[in-house]
């Protein structure tokens, strides 16, 4: 009979949030694969679990995948936890289920929670269509151009980061998004949660301002208005980034007043006798 992937969802500050489920299913299972033996030791200690612990972080999982398709397969129970939060989220663990299910093995999840869901809640800021980018680039520059990349997304985005790091990401942020209210999510369930928001500019001085920040950081960048995103298309297409350039553009090529009118009513949302006026006006 097979057995049963279990991808187990562990608390990100406080142990209250272990389900009865979650503990039970780390009880039950044959052998529970984790990123790091000492961090999840102190889990399982917490909970009087005694259920043997294997290393399976990003640098072995591959070689580790064979042998756990193995166990399911002779029906053993196997658990996987990322330090904290929910695994296979921004971290090895999907690379798990998708072999576990390319081979038809069952896999579950026991839900617990997600820094991601958390902060984005805590932030205040929409959460109807967002984007999770996990850990941006380090370097400035790589950074700055993966935030130009996503200044295209019409959702809010949501980011984890280090807080040796938060000062100068949220720097880039402001520089990139300087029209966006951005939030500072820090420390989530523990006894020092905070969530500071603001402006881009605004939050990265007060931010700068501390000095040391402490405790894993969670950004989360508000979606663009539908002008900003407009604009942010166009240019990224190529084309004119004003109403302006585009009408020169258009009567530079031969078009038509009435359908240029018309086209740039409609890119540029406003009512087509304004434009045509605006037209006129120009040429």
């Amino acid at each position: 009979m097979a057995g049963m992937l279990s991808m187990v969802g562990t608390p990100i500050g406080n142990l209250q949030d272990a389900s009865p489920r979650v503990i039970s299913t780390l009880d039950a299972a044959d052998v529970v694969l984790c990123e790091d033996t000492r961090v999840t030791g102190k889990l399982m200690a917490a909970f009087g679990l005694r259920t043997h612990l294997e290393r399976c972080d990003e640098n072995v999982i591959e070689q580790r995948v064979p042998t756990v398709l193995d166990r399911l397969r002779a029906g053993e129970r196997v658990a996987f936890v990322s330090d904290a939060g929910m695994p296979g989220v921004s971290d090895p663990g999907q690379r798990l289920v998708d072999a576990a299910l390319d081979e038809g093995l069952a896999v579950e999840v026991i839900p617990g929670p997600s820094a991601v869901t958390c902060a984005l809640v805590a932030s205040g800021l929409a959460s109807e269509h967002f984007f999770f980018e996990g850990f941006l680039p380090r370097r400035k520059s790589a950074q700055v151009t993966r935030l130009r990349e996503l200044a295209l997304v019409p959702g809010t985005i949501v980011c984890y980061e280090s807080p040796r790091r938060v000062a100068e990401t949220l720097a880039n942020v402001a520089e990139v998004f300087p029209a966006r209210r951005v939030a500072l999510v820090r420390e989530l369930t523990k006894l020092h949660e905070e969530c500071v928001r603001g402006m881009s500019a605004e939050l990265a001085a007060e931010v700068a301002a501390r000095g040391e920040v402490r405790g894993e950081c969670v950004v989360v960048i508000a979606a663009p208005d539908a002008a900003e995103l407009e604009d942010r298309r166009r240019a990224a297409s190529g084309g004119p980034s004003t109403l302006e350039e585009a009408i020169a553009q258009g009567l530079a090529a031969g078009e038509p007043k009435s359908a240029l009118a018309k086209r740039l009513a409609k890119s540029f949302s406003l009512p087509k006798a304004e434009v045509y006026d605006k037209i006129l006006q120009l040429g």
